[in-house]
Parts: C-alpha cells; sequence; structure tokens
C-alpha cells in the first residue's frame, strides 16, 4: 500500500482521529457495564474473563497507537496489574493513555505517518493504516464483551443507537414524568 504523506494527513484527520475519539466513550461505556462482582465471568472456560477481556481491548488499542507513534510495534506484554480490578480502575488507565497517544498522534508528520512498519512478520503497512486497525480491533472485541455483560446480570448500553436496556430505562423515566 501506498500513500503520500499529504493523503496520510488527510486518513488520519478526517477519517481515524474522528472515528477514535466517537469509539473511545462506547467503548468505556462497555467497559463501565461490568458489574464489580462478576469482573472474572468468563462464557467458556477457554476465552478470556470479563475483566481480562476489557484489558486486553484498552492495551492493545493503545499498543497500535503507540505503533503510530514510535514507528515500530512494541509487542512487549503488558499484564493487567493484579490491583485493577474493576471496570472503572480500567477505564481510568485507557483515558489516560489514550489521551495522551491521540495528542502524540496529531503531532506527528506525513512523512511519519507513511513509515512502513512491520505487524509481526505478517503484513507491512503505513503507520497511519495502523490507527484504524487498532480501532477495528478494539471494536471487534467490545462487541465480545458486551456479549458477556446480559448473561452477568449487567445493562447493555447503548452502542449504535439506543440498546434494549437503554429504552427500558428511558421509556421507565417518561413514565415518572406523567
Amino acid at each position: 500500500m501506498s500513500l503520500t504523506a499529504d493523503q496520510a494527513k488527510v486518513l488520519l484527520n478526517a477519517s481515524f482521529l474522528p472515528s477514535l475519539n466517537a469509539e473511545h466513550p462506547v467503548t468505556k461505556r462497555v467497559i463501565a457495564a461490568i458489574p464489580a462482582d462478576k469482573i472474572d465471568y468468563r462464557p467458556d472456560d477457554i476465552v478470556k474473563s470479563a475483566i481480562d477481556l476489557a484489558w486486553h481491548i484498552v492495551t492493545a488499542e493503545n499498543r497500535f497507537l503507540e505503533a503510530v507513534i514510535n514507528g515500530v510495534f512494541d509487542l512487549t506484554p503488558v499484564p493487567r496489574p493484579d490491583a485493577m480490578r474493576t471496570g472503572d480502575a480500567v477505564n481510568a488507565w485507557y483515558s489516560e493513555r489514550f489521551a495522551k497517544n491521540i495528542d502524540r498522534i496529531k503531532q506527528l508528520s506525513g512523512e511519519q505517518l507513511v513509515k512502513s512498519i512491520d505487524f509481526r512478520g505478517l503484513f507491512q503497512f503505513p503507520a497511519v493504516i495502523y490507527a484504524s486497525l487498532g480501532l477495528n480491533h478494539s471494536i471487534h472485541h467490545r462487541g465480545q464483551l458486551s456479549m458477556y455483560l446480559r448473561p452477568m446480570g449487567a445493562k447493555v448500553p447503548s452502542i449504535y443507537g439506543e440498546s434494549y436496556d437503554a429504552r427500558i430505562a428511558r421509556e421507565a423515566a417518561q413514565a415518572t414524568k406523567a
């Protein structure tokens, strides 16, 4: 894939940054919906627990953003600290790291954005493309996590439009006002 520096800047500013900024609060809502007493829930023994899936989402998204910034992937594992045992704690880490990385990405030159970066020997793309791939990865796993919520006894937040649970809450609020 070949992009000019100007094309990379346009992609970043017209598509990738707006998308990242729009999806960030949605991801935080899904993570925040994890019940504190159900963080270890997993629908099957072979999948991550809810808290570990949330941690995977936020660390991987930031790994992709940092690859854009640094021009190389750092694949060093980022284990979840034992003390990080709530969705709110994961979201606090996520918000801080995300904001810093977005600010840093905004400062990159077009030349930095078109630098070819290798991903695990599988493919090489211009750096800017990994901003979008990282977001797609987050959305994929956010969908998985949203499917954990109802079996955990949690309410599913609105993602792309009103969720069933958000509609029920809205209708109940309207009924009490009437």
